[in-house]
């Protein structure tokens, strides 16, 4: 009877969301192409390039089209000790990445749309030196994800709000 009860719920209030005007951020004309046609300049170095691969891979950046949009990000990275232990070393670190980017019209060079975005991890220090090695370098590639992301978000807002700044 319960079954019963709520397929009938279910079926009720169907119409009622599909009315509601939801559309999904990516199924809004133009976005996902205008993504896919914008070229990352991100800085050198290993956090650098971790952000330009994944700028490319969230963007769905399509090299065989020609960029309509250059997105140049500046970063700043702190890295700051959090836990301490009985000899005041420090046992856990944060990492935190900031980006300034500026979108600019590949044709024009005109300024389209700006912004900035931080994120922060945090990371365990070892005792041996590859593993706080690698824990350092998984924490660059984790912080570095989640920056594409915020910043892939910000480029798809934008561009499904009808490209105004």
């Amino acid at each position: 009877m319960k079954a019963r009860w709520l397929a009938l719920v279910l079926l009720a209030t169907a119409p009622l969301v599909a009315g509601c005007g939801f559309t999904p951020l990516y199924a809004q004309p133009g976005v996902s192409p205008g993504l896919s046609a914008i070229e990352t300049i991100a800085p050198e170095g290993r956090t650098g390039f971790l952000l330009r691969e994944s700028l490319d891979d969230a963007l769905a950046r399509d090299a065989a089209v020609p960029a309509a949009y250059t997105l140049k990000v500046d970063l700043r990275q702190t890295r700051t000790p959090r836990g301490r232990r009985v000899d005041a070393a420090a046992s856990r670190y944060e990492l935190v990445l900031e980006a300034d980017w500026t979108l600019t019209e590949a044709a024009t060079g005109v300024v389209a749309f700006k912004g900035e975005t931080s994120t922060e991890v945090t990371f365990d220090r070892a005792e041996q030196p590859y593993a706080s090695i690698a824990g350092h370098q998984d924490a660059e590639e984790r912080a570095a994800a989640e920056l594409a992301r915020k910043i892939q978000l910000q480029l798809a807002t934008w561009m499904a709000r009808g490209r105004a700044g």
